[in-house]
């Protein structure tokens, strides 16, 4: 029977070796490895920094955003004033260019009327005048110097709130004294100082004359008070206008505070 080997007190392999020296590696990297935290930890300190800046930078942004906001609702009143102010001189300036018409209406209308009196007194002859006789000049001074001997009569009445008020009642007297001068014409219109008719059917038209509707224009003249500018420029424009005919012998009577014809 073999008797088995004593094994050896001390004994160092390759394997052995190879352990030590890895062993000696990770101990030389742990002790280089220290500083590193520190590294870390500064890297942290700089990101707040940066975190705080930016934050101030938003504070400061949002604040200028808040007086940029409120700049811009200051210029936006100003521009609803200006609108305002604009609309002010459009109206101011649609009045001055309506009188500016009126005042050319005006003129016109005289100038109408200054041509229209030179055509009839050209066509007034001297047999005329003889025909009228010592009766016709009597007649005249009744209705203010105006033939009588006209077919047509247009009355044009001044229809203001302060004729209305305190002439009315003469008005009509006057009214009825001229119509029952003229017994019988083949037409009547009655017209305000602003062209507006009495009888809206009869718009440029002649009434015909009758005792029925001489009585109706008296009944409706009573309560006929309608929009007026105390001007007789328009109603007087209107009727040349309208019922001007060189073959018609026509008379226009305005009735207004001082009762002129």
């Amino acid at each position: 029977m073999r008797q088995r080997r004593p094994p050896p007190e001390f004994s160092l392999s390759f394997l052995d070796v190879i352990c030590c020296g890895f062993g000696a590696v990770i101990l030389l990297l742990m002790i280089t490895k220290t500083v590193q935290p520190q590294v870390i930890e500064k890297a942290t300190i700089d990101a707040e920094a940066a975190i705080a800046q930016l934050t101030e930078q938003l504070f400061e942004i949002r604040g200028e955003t808040t007086i940029l906001n409120r700049d811009l609702t200051v210029k936006r009143e100003q521009i609803s004033d200006y609108d305002e102010q604009i609309a002010i001189l459009q109206g101011t300036l649609a009045r001055t260019q309506s009188n500016y018409d009126a005042l050319n209406l005006s003129e016109n209308a005289n100038a109408i009327i200054r041509e229209q009196l030179a055509i009839a007194r050209q066509k007034l002859s001297e047999e005329e005048l003889r025909l009228l006789g010592r009766n016709a000049q009597k007649k005249n001074q009744l209705i203010g110097g105006i033939p009588v001997d006209s077919e047509y009569i247009i009355f044009i009445i001044d229809t203001s709130g302060s004729m209305f008020s305190y002439a009315w009642e003469r008005m009509l007297l006057e009214m009825e004294a001229t119509l029952n001068i003229y017994p019988e014409v083949k037409g009547i219109q009655v017209l305000n100082d602003m062209g507006k008719y009495l009888f809206s059917r009869y718009r440029g038209e002649w009434i015909p004359d009758t005792p029925a509707r001489r009585s109706l224009i008296l009944q409706n003249l009573r309560n006929w008070n309608v929009f007026s500018n105390s001007s007789p420029v328009e109603g007087i424009t209107n009727a040349v206008r309208t019922f001007y005919d060189p073959g018609k012998k026509i008379s226009i009577y305005v009735f207004g505070d001082e009762f002129s014809k």
